[in-house]
């Protein structure tokens, strides 16, 4: 199923995770290095309560985000290391070598409605588990849209939404928010452009060139989309293009969740903390997902950008009694209530029997899109090649055209030229 000559991080990693590997503990235990900064609170909780109810020690570390494969990386190099990760895609899988477990024949695996959102050998092996589907797009503040005189209704194209945009912009002053929310390009934010935004010129491309799997190089035919949609954002925010290099995406999502911003592109794990009475206590009614719309051809007819990059892999290197006390704790999180709860309210749509069902809206809109025959688009980002190194060239392209000092063709280099240059990199070819 997996080619040894691939990477991990370096083929140096890999070599040194491969000669230490996990030592044993003096009793079993869970360690889940977790991918995603905005469910660590719920993990955390849900963590303290499997202990509390079984005794075993449950650890749920949250890498900061932009830094998740370093952290796995060293983190796995320790003697107390993680029982279970997170995998974004096949080519993620292959590079970690034979560190994913099988998972055929266990509970756990018993549990799944499909295997539609999981990783699977060539012999079918299961070795990911797909444990969330999602959706991302422009989230929007309807009481705001509709004060500025706009519906949802209204915006059904890039045009429609640029008429909009630009028209809240000029009246920011007299209706106390402003069309978009910040497009940080910090690493806390840049994923969001870099990865979620880029995908929109990728699909147009891949779907019109019927690529299926990873291609050695792109064209780029489609980046004037990207353009489109970049200055439209940063155009029409409250932030100067200089000062994109240091915001945050806790930053965006505060002046989304303050009332200070229209729209947000972000996806449906934000609805939780946006209706947090905690936290924002947005109410449901005032909240939509647009597609993102950016000139392409046939877009009234999208949907939102639907996938995962989510995955649960299980370290085969891990003890024995700690792979068992995973499984089993795993096995609790997808059929106890507390568990399916967290799933439901962090995740939305699960793909696990007995699953408890979504009052996400953004989950709800994309179902309406569909049923009124829109495509999802397909998360194609996940073809990338290096996808970290490939993502920090182009945020650094992003990040010098919006401050002035580079051009749009430096960002188109580092886009296509990049993507060549972390494929050839990744397979050997160098």
């Amino acid at each position: 199923m997996i080619n040894p000559r691939k990477i991990f991080i370096t083929a140096i990693m890999l070599v040194l995770l491969s000669m230490c590997g996990c030592s044993r503990s003096d009793e079993p235990y869970v360690y889940y290095l977790n991918y995603k900064p905005e469910a660590d609170a719920a993990w955390q909780e849900l963590a303290a309560k499997y202990t509390e109810e079984t005794g075993i020690k449950v650890r749920i570390v949250t890498a900061a985000s932009g830094t998740y494969h370093d952290t796995l990386s060293a983190q796995l190099n320790k003697s107390t290391c993680p029982t279970f990760f997170n995998c974004s895609n096949i080519q993620g899988l292959e590079n970690m070598g034979d560190y994913p477990l099988d998972l055929n024949g266990t509970d756990l695996a018993s549990r799944l409605k499909t295997r539609d959102f999981c990783l699977q050998g060539d012999n079918g092996e299961l070795y990911g588990i797909g444990f969330c589907y999602e959706a991302y797009g422009l989230i929007t503040n309807k009481a705001l849209l509709r004060e500025a005189g706009y519906d949802v209704c209204d915006i059904n194209n890039f045009e429609q939404l640029k008429t909009a945009a630009q028209d809240i912009h000029a009246r920011r002053e007299d209706l106390g928010f402003d069309a978009f929310t910040s497009s940080g390009l910090d690493s806390s934010s840049s994923w969001r452009f870099s990865g979620h935004l880029a995908n929109m010129p990728l699909y147009c491309e891949f779907e019109k060139n019927g690529i299926v799997t990873q291609p050695a190089e792109i064209t780029g035919e489609y980046l004037g989309l990207y353009k489109n949609i970049w200055d439209l954002y940063i155009n029409n925010s409250s932030i100067a293009g200089n000062e994109l290099s240091s915001a945050t995406g806790n930053r965006a999502e505060d002046e989304f969740g303050s009332g200070r911003a229209v729209f947000f592109q972000n996806g449906t794990w934000e609805y939780s903390v946006l209706t947090d009475p905690d936290k924002y206590g947005m109410s449901p009614d005032d909240l939509s997902m647009l597609p993102i719309y950016c000139g392409a051809q046939d877009e009234e007819n999208f949907g939102l950008c639907c996938g995962t990059e989510n995955y649960w892999v299980i370290n085969s290197k891990a003890d024995q009694e700690s792979i068992e006390a995973t499984l089993d704790f795993l096995d609790w999180v997808v059929t106890s209530e507390d568990g399916k709860k967290m799933l439901a309210v962090q995740f939305g749509v699960t793909p696990f029997k007995n699953a408890l069902p979504t009052d996400n809206v953004f989950f709800l809109d994309e179902q309406r899109y569909e049923e009124a025959g829109r495509h999802p688009i397909t998360w194609e980002f996940s073809k990338t090649p290096n996808v970290d190194v490939w993502r920090n060239g182009v945020t650094s392209a992003l990040t010098d055209y919006s401050a002035g000092t580079g051009t749009w063709e430096d960002v188109e280099s580092a886009f296509i030229n990049g993507w060549k240059y972390q494929y050839r990199l990744e397979h050997g070819i160098m």
